[in-house]
């Protein structure tokens, strides 16, 4: 009897979240990891920082690769191909024996997870019409915040209860059971969004590039991811050192603070869809401007350690307000070549974000925390302003 070729639309998007939840995790366990790795291999923290490094490096810079890959042979097979890959290197950290064989695993960990969330983030702009894309995604995005909570707090959790190789034994076995499951879905004949098989290697890739950046739409779109990245992640990688600062918490207590984050963004994708039909996208972005400005001037000025709970629930609502809108036009910016669009979007994103941490870095050895926090909030608030006005214009 053969097997039949319908599928809930639900069920692909949910096993990319999985996807999602893998590599956020990965991305994010290595944060609690770092004094573990330093006092096993007799190094500093600071050198141990290379395991978060090399993973950024790689990620950033392979998105350009991905995209027209994905593009070309299929972003829902080349996603496939990349967990079955990153659950044998991800796995493989479990037996360094070296600080730089840990790094060099960490950099091939990051360039191979770096085709994942923005090709999947493509390929659902592939199965769901624009109108309903922005609640979609917020739910895709729902594995990813939950993977960022997970490496942060139940990483450093693990850690301190068994050893830091047992977190990549487990993330390895993630990568498989989901990779497992991504291939079935694959290869039971069921029809997946047509991929684009016209030649032209990297002189074709180069024009897609090159002819967005030429385009007024994506233009608008990368400069206010770009603005995004450097000032929300410029202030949000100095929270926690304001926080054992001003506090003197233990960085247990700072982490939990911290995860809180995660809860903030996940009650945005629980009520994205009425948010939606109330605000719509230049209103979100805009909402999510003011409940981040709110949220930093807040936290600058903030008495008691307990409110900043409640602050960083209220700054990952208001990201992900402005962010999963800004993803949602990211899908939009190249139709006929979108991976490359999201891919270039989440290169942009991450090119932001190092700047800002550099920046801000400057600023709070110089001025301290609070001139950040109070700059960043109406920066962007601003950024929510001006880019709902272009999209009501359009």
């Amino acid at each position: 009897m053969r097997r039949s070729t319908t599928r809930p639309t639900w069920w692909p998007i949910a096993l990319l979240s999985m996807a999602a939840f893998c590599v956020a995790a990965t991305m994010r366990v290595a944060d609690p990891m770092i004094p573990r790795v330093a006092l096993e291999f007799g190094t500093t923290a600071g050198e141990a920082g290379v395991i978060v490094t090399t993973f950024t490096i790689a990620y950033g810079l392979c998105q350009l690769i991905y995209g027209p890959l994905g593009d070309r042979y299929g972003k829902f097979r080349l996603i496939t191909l990349a967990m079955t890959v990153s659950g044998l290197i991800v796995g493989a950290g479990a037996l360094a024996g070296s600080m730089g064989t840990l790094a060099w695993l960490r950099l091939g960990a990051g360039a191979i997870t770096a085709a994942v969330i923005p090709l999947a983030m493509a390929h659902v702009g592939d199965l769901v019409p624009y109108d309903r894309r922005q609640a979609v995604l917020a739910h895709f995005l729902s594995g990813q915040i939950l993977g960022v909570v997970f490496g942060q707090a139940a990483g450093g959790a693990l850690i301190e209860a068994t050893d830091w190789r047992t977190v990549f034994v487990v993330l390895g076995c993630a990568y498989g059971l989901v990779a497992l499951l991504l291939w079935y879905e694959l290869l039971s004949g069921r029809p997946q969004p047509p991929a684009d098989r016209r030649k032209g290697g990297i002189a074709r890739a180069m024009r897609q590039y090159t002819g967005m950046l030429a385009a007024p739409r994506p233009r608008v779109v990368l400069a206010a991811v770009f603005v995004e990245g450097f000032l929300f992640f410029g202030a949000l990688a100095y929270v926690g050192a304001f926080v054992h600062d001003r506090f003197e918490l233990d960085f247990a207590t700072i982490g939990l603070l911290l995860g809180c984050f995660g809860i903030g963004g996940l009650c945005y994708t629980f009520s994205v869809r009425p948010i939606v039909r109330t605000l719509g996208e230049s209103g979100m972005v805009t909402a999510g401007g003011v409940v981040l400005a709110a949220s930093f001037a807040a936290l600058a000025w903030m008495p008691v350690w307990p409110g900043v709970a409640v602050v960083m629930a209220g700054v990952g609502f208001g990201f992900y307000m402005l962010h999963n809108t800004l993803q949602t036009n990211a899908t939009q910016m190249a139709p006929e070549a979108r991976g490359a669009g999201v891919s270039l979007f989440a290169l942009v994103f991450f090119l932001g974000q190092g700047a800002g941490v550099q920046v801000y870095g400057m600023v709070v050895d110089s001025l301290g925390f609070a001139p950040v926090f109070l700059t960043v909030g109406p920066g962007l608030l601003i950024l929510g302003i001006v880019f709902g006005r272009s999209r009501r214009r359009s």
